[in-house]
């Protein structure tokens, strides 16, 4: 149904045009055009244009009337996450903003995932871009040497392994230089210069962490109870009672480790899960050779599940059926989700990141994860907030919280085990696995960050202590286990945001269940996913206030 924009609307298209203008690479992700090339002032002038420009904003929400329900949830949406971005920029967290996952130093890069490479034209962009590196590079040096100034640095940990990453980035091999290759031929001068600039940036990037921040850096991990609240109603959108939530998390994962012992026993009767792994990881049957296996068993995969879901539990509209599954350029590990374009002529990518020298896959353990990062997961999430053009403003189709977005994604995973695709008890453990770990790591969060006592010695956590811990929990090669602990530590609140995501999914569609449900059970959920996903990504707060009012 087409609704009639209102003046709330017009706020936050003007709030998204100066998010364009100030994140030019978000034209990227939009498959918009304009700003190709160009890059976000990483600089403390940048983040003072972005404070300035969010207090404007804010203001005028305030002063805009609410004529409907998408309004207040509008509203209510730009109050929150405009509030926490001054809070944030207020606090200065902004100058020690550094870690192995999702900081600058990653996301300059990043950004060439999604440009496109069809044309001679597209090319040029490429070439533009990467000869934007250093200035993109210079004013996030200028940052964190503000950090240095004011004492607030990060975590030494952190400054060593993003010097790794960094490293990795310059010189004659580098990811921009391998880029350059892929170019046409007449343009290969411009873009191997380009690379070149490119790469001698992120090399002077890692003199600046060595000489300058390293020395500087604090030697301890843990953030601290009132910079770990902050953080955490970012990633949620909701203030969580953080002790009770650890609390909760020791629960939840002793939960998770009585049922992966339960159907270890079923993979093989009288096995511990060590054994129960190391069985299924010997099986020829459940294992793909070589990256190209991997990757037309996601694609696979993938297709059966839009397939399958299409009509029962989910409505997935034809221009979301299209789901593209790829191997990532980078070799850090993991998989990870990039939305369609606004248009969907650009389709939702399912990327995996395989970790240099890894060539064999076990199907058992990354069947949920598929699920997790395509559909029912992230796809059909973000895709269903962008079909909503007739009824949602620009920016709340595409804005994201993690609390949402990746508890929906944990909700997906326990659904397709619900709806019977996770039945064999191998993909079953593999599911288990996974939510091992999540549960897992709200308590190594939260316990590191705020210095609570440690379950197995009674002592405070210390970041020391993550990885033996998580290395109990996660059946994962070692350097994969070892880049999830300096995750957690480096990025304080966002891990935790799954397992509490879905704990507030779960509970918000039985509370949805019993004031609207029918007793038409498939017919009911269906209807719950469609209302729930038609929300948009909002706080886990303003969902439930909009889905139960």
């Amino acid at each position: 149904m087409q609704r009639t924009p209102t003046p709330m609307d017009d706020v936050a298209e003007a709030w998204l045009e100066t998010l364009l203008e100030l994140h030019p690479e978000r034209h990227v992700e939009l498959g918009r055009p304009g700003r190709e090339g160009e890059y976000t002032d990483h600089s403390p002038d940048g983040h003072a244009a972005m404070a300035d420009a969010a207090r404007l904003t804010l203001a005028a929400a305030r002063r805009t009337d609410v004529v409907d329900e998408t309004d207040r949830v509008t509203r209510a949406e730009l109050e929150r996450t405009i509030g926490l971005t001054l809070e944030l920029h207020e606090s200065g967290e902004w100058r020690r903003h550094l870690n192995v996952i999702a900081c600058p130093a990653q996301g300059v890069r990043d950004v060439f995932d999604l440009m496109p490479t069809d044309t001679d034209d597209d090319w040029a962009d490429v070439a533009r871009r990467m000869r934007h590196v250093p200035e993109a590079i210079e004013g996030y040096v200028a940052t964190l040497a503000d950090g240095i100034d004011h004492d607030q640095t990060p975590a030494v940990r952190q400054v060593r392994e993003v010097l790794a990453q960094t490293r990795r980035l310059s010189g004659d091999d580098s990811f921009f230089a391998a880029l350059a290759d892929r170019g046409p031929e007449p343009m290969a001068p411009e873009l191997h210069a380009a690379a070149a600039d490119a790469a001698a940036a992120y090399a002077r990037l890692s003199t600046f962490l060595e000489r300058d921040l390293a020395p500087r850096a604090r030697t301890t991990d843990a953030v601290g109870r009132e910079a770990y609240g902050l953080f955490s109603r970012a990633f949620v959108g909701v203030e969580v009672d953080l002790d009770e939530t650890y609390a909760w998390g020791l629960d939840e994962l002793a939960r998770m480790v009585e049922q992966q012992e339960r159907v270890a026993h079923q993979v093989l009767p009288g096995a511990t899960v060590a054994e129960a792994v190391a069985h299924l990881d010997a099986d020829p049957s459940r294992s793909l050779h070589g990256v190209e296996a991997l990757q037309r068993w996601m694609q696979d995969t993938s297709d059966r599940a839009i397939a399958e879901l299409s009509g029962s539990h989910f409505d997935i509209p034809g221009p979301m059926r299209r789901l593209e599954c790829r191997i990532a350029p980078t070799q850090e590990g993991g998989m990870y989700y990039t939305a369609p374009s606004e248009d969907f002529s650009r389709p939702g990518r399912t990327w995996w990141s395989v970790p240099r020298g890894v060539t064999e896959f076990a199907t058992w353990r990354e069947l949920t994860t598929v699920f997790h990062e395509g559909v029912p997961g992230h796809h059909l999430q973000l895709g269903a907030a962008l079909m909503q053009g007739g009824r949602l403003n620009a920016w709340r189709r595409i804005s994201w919280n993690s609390g949402h977005g990746e508890g929906w994604a944990l909700y997906a995973e326990r659904l397709m085990a619900d709806l019977g695709h996770l039945d064999d008890p191998a993909d079953r453990l593999g599911m288990l696995d996974g939510q091992r770990q999540r549960a897992a790591r709200v308590v190594v969060d939260i316990g590191v960050h705020l210095g609570l006592p440690h379950p197995d010695h009674g002592r405070p956590w210390t970041g020391d202590d993550v990885l033996p811990f998580m290395q109990q929990h996660m059946n994962q090669d070692e350097g994969f286990v070892r880049f999830e602990a300096n995750r957690y530590l480096g990025w304080a609140g966002q891990a935790p945001s799954y397992k509490i995501g879905q704990r507030a999914w779960e509970s918000l569609r039985d509370d949805w269940l019993a004031q609207h449900g029918t007793g038409q059970g498939e017919k009911d959920l269906r209807q719950f996913h469609a209302d729930a996903l038609a929300v948009g990504s909002v706080g886990l707060g303003t969902l439930r206030d909009t889905l139960l009012r």
